[in-house]
């Protein structure tokens, strides 16, 4: 049977049957009351002379005489004083870790074996969660022993009412609380909660106290409930129990109120004191706390003047609630039933909630038995008529082979079957002629639009190697009579390529040199560049002295292999690099902007700053010999030049030259601007103070490897025939 919308809570008190059957308003966070009953036991429970099992059948069969629950979603308190709740700050763990360390504090905290309870738990908002570890988190852990359990299930069970929440009633009142009284908790701020709600549910023995703010929940039960001012009266006024209640109930039109209220002093003073005491103790475990309202709940609490009395020994805004914002009974209110009894209505209320999947706590204590009964139970109609079903097919399938099998000669279709075969064969010689043909054709228009392209692929290596020669660093123009040493440039000594099927074998390869050409954070540590650089101005004085000179690892390498630890690189990680054919591009050659003053622009961070910076797209732009856009400036990578990665480097070193090989660098492939005369001594950085025709420089040299994947801009990209594309590989 479908389920309706409508849900039900059920509160058996110890001296009414309390129920609510609502359903969801249009609003969120709204119900609506459809019906409701108050079933008024012939006297209490909880008395010596009352058989509580009978009285609780009658007020069952009469509550289900009057409605019908089929469909509903039905949720059910039992006493707080029948459970065992707790409340568990975890430590740091792993979120996936939570249910196995719930499981061990139950066994810790619950004092019966888990096979004797029905036990269920819930994590509580707050906490912090971050790749997936936990801090501060709470959770709430409600048991029950099975036999009180199904001792509380029995009359319902009898009484054929179908329960799918069995929840505690304080815990219910919790529930009351945050969807009634707090705001939505998706809306409170863990670092700013608002003030603590105090619900105080007076029953007929007993008061439960609940204290919440919409994030932790407090909840503990008092002995004190609306019996303890009856019992005052029985005792100070020689009265029987019956007489006592209804003087109880009619106080203010007593003949002697003063007296009545005399004789029910102690119960109020020890009521207040018990309530001082609880929320002093809950207010010493949260120092954090902060208590905003009181609000009391119960028909006990409709005592006359308690509200008053209570606010003013806890010195804290105390009132019934009578009414509810979230619940709409406007109709439920004209009747008297609801009307005099509407604070006993506040834990069917909390059920409700519950039932409509609206509440903070969404534990259920119902046996896990109990739940599978009920889903084979729904689904067995189903099951036999699904069997049923397949029987009637297995027949009729059944007979119907029977029927063709007598009706079958082989014979009479011999002639069929070959000439079937024989139109079969001719079907696949035709498909694979014209899978053939449609092979051959699709090759023959790749392989023209491959030609047709090759016009705009004509300059591609020119354009590419005019594209590395412009993002090369140069001093401005009047700057060629700088020392070589303070030069912003770069010398190539040796440039060569080499095409790969897969690039992604190139990248895998050099993945670590990648991560230190593109360090996470983009700088070099200073503390290794000094230490680099004062090693290296010890071993140029150890070489003037005429002792061998120690190669020194640059800064830049330095700070790299300072960074190779668990965070080196984690900013590249991620990057799958190049994928598809193409060319990867070698260029080796050396600088010697090296000198003390240039730190920290030298080394590899030099040729970081320059050229690697420049082949990323963050330099000049370079002009396109032809193709659609011939004659025009684009970034680097329209002419798929990318992946920039120091492969190798040596460390600094001096070395010294004659002055006059400082105009084209000490013999590099392409030419250097300005230097020093032939036969003076060198004024500049590096200078050993010697005028012996030769000048001391530091040089680093590196080799650098990048991507080519060539491409025209703005023309078509050539797509090589398959069999062009294994020629090209094989050369």
């Amino acid at each position: 049977m479908a389920r309706s919308p409508y849900v039900w809570g059920i509160d058996i008190g110890k001296a009414a049957l309390k129920a609510l059957r609502c359903r969801p308003g249009d609003e969120p966070r709204k119900l609506i009351v459809d019906s409701f009953d108050y079933i008024e036991y012939p006297q209490f429970i909880s008395q010596s002379d009352a058989d509580a099992d009978e009285i609780i059948r009658n007020a069952l069969a009469e509550f289900t005489g009057r409605h019908n629950l089929a469909g509903d979603t039905v949720a059910v308190s039992v006493p707080g004083q029948l459970g065992l709740t707790k409340f568990i700050k975890l430590p740091p763990i792993e979120a996936k870790k939570i249910p196995d360390i719930v499981k061990y504090e139950a066994r810790q905290q619950i004092p019966f074996p888990l096979e004797q309870v029905v036990w269920s738990w819930q994590r509580l908002a707050g906490g912090i969660e971050e790749s997936g570890f936990v801090i501060d988190a709470e959770v709430a852990l409600f048991a029950m022993k099975s036999d009180q359990l199904e001792k509380s299930l029995a009359p319902l069970v009898e009484a054929g009412v179908y329960i799918d929440i069995l929840q505690l009633a304080p815990i219910a009142l919790a529930n009351l609380a945050m969807f009634d009284l707090l705001p939505d908790p998706a809306e409170i701020d863990p670092d700013s909660p608002p003030p603590s709600i105090v619900l105080v549910s007076m029953g007929v023995d007993s008061t439960d106290l609940v204290v919440t703010n919409g994030m932790r929940i407090w909840q503990r039960s008092m002995s004190i409930g609306g019996n303890s001012f009856t019992k005052a009266l029985v005792k100070d006024q020689k009265l029987t129990f019956a007489s006592a209640e209804e003087l109880k109930c009619n106080a203010v039109r007593a003949e002697d109120p003063k007296a009545v209220y005399t004789a029910m002093r102690p119960v109020f003073d020890e009521f207040s004191v018990e309530l001082q005491r609880s929320l002093s103790y809950f207010t010493s475990t949260d120092r954090t706390a902060e208590i905003g309202k009181v609000f009391m709940l119960g028909n006990a609490a409709g005592l006359r003047g308690l509200s008053d009395f209570v606010g003013k020994q806890l010195q804290l805004p105390t009132k019934r609630l009578e009414l509810f914002q979230n619940l709409d009974c406007e109709q439920a209110l004209q009747k008297p039933a609801f009307r005099d009894n509407r604070l006993a209505f506040g834990t069917t209320y909390g059920l409700a909630v519950q039932a409509a999947g609206q509440a903070g706590i969404r534990t259920n204590l119902l046996p896990q038995r109990i739940v599978i009964e009920r889903k084979v139970e729904a689904k067995r109609p189903w099951a036999v008529a699904a069997l049923l079903s397949l029987l009637v097919a297995g027949v009729v399938s059944f007979v119907g082979g029977l029927v063709a099998l007598s009706t079958f000669d082989e014979k009479l279709y011999a002639k069929a079957f070959s000439e079937a075969d024989r139109a079969k064969s001719r079907s696949q010689s035709a498909a694979g002629a014209l899978d053939t043909i449609e092979a051959q054709q699709q090759e023959a228009v790749a392989r023209q639009e491959y030609v047709l392209a090759v016009q705009s692929r004509r300059f591609q290596a020119l354009d590419m190697m005019r594209a590395i020669e412009s993002l090369l660093p140069h001093d401005p123009p009047g700057d060629d009579q700088k020392p070589l040493a303070d030069r912003r440039e770069l010398s190539i000594e040796k440039m060569d390529c080499q095409y790969f099927p897969d690039l992604a074998t190139w990248f895998g390869s050099v993945k670590t040199q990648w991560q230190q050409t593109h360090p996470a954070d983009g700088v070099v540590d200073p503390l290794a560049a000094e230490t680099a650089d004062a090693a290296a101005d010890t071993a140029a004085a150890d070489a003037a002295d005429g002792q061998p000179a120690e190669e020194v690892p640059p800064a830049d390498d330095q700070a790299a292999d300072a960074g190779d630890g668990e965070d080196g690189g984690e900013g590249d990680a991620e990057d799958p690099g190049p994928q598809g054919p193409g060319w990867v591009i070698e260029l080796a050659g050396h600088h010697f902007h090296n000198e003390p003053h240039h730190k920290p622009d030298e080394a590899a961070q030099f040729l970081r700053s320059t050229l690697i910076k420049n082949l990323l797209g963050e330099g000049p732009k370079v002009v396109v010999s032809g193709g659609p856009r011939g004659g025009e400036t684009v970034a680097v990578d329209a002419l798929g030049l990318a992946y920039p990665v120091i492969v190798s480097s040596s460390p600094v070193r001096t070395v010294r030259i004659a002055s006059g090989n400082a105009v084209d660098g000490g013999g590099d492939m392409m030419p250097q601007r300005g230097g020093f005369p032939r036969g003076r001594r060198a004024e500049g950085p590096g200078d050993a103070g010697v005028d012996d025709g030769m000048i001391s420089l530091r040089r680093y040299d590196f080799v650098v490897q990048l991507v080519w994947q060539p491409r025209t801009p703005g023309g078509p990209e050539p797509v090589m025939p398959d069999s062009e594309q294994s020629e090209e590989t094989d050369n």
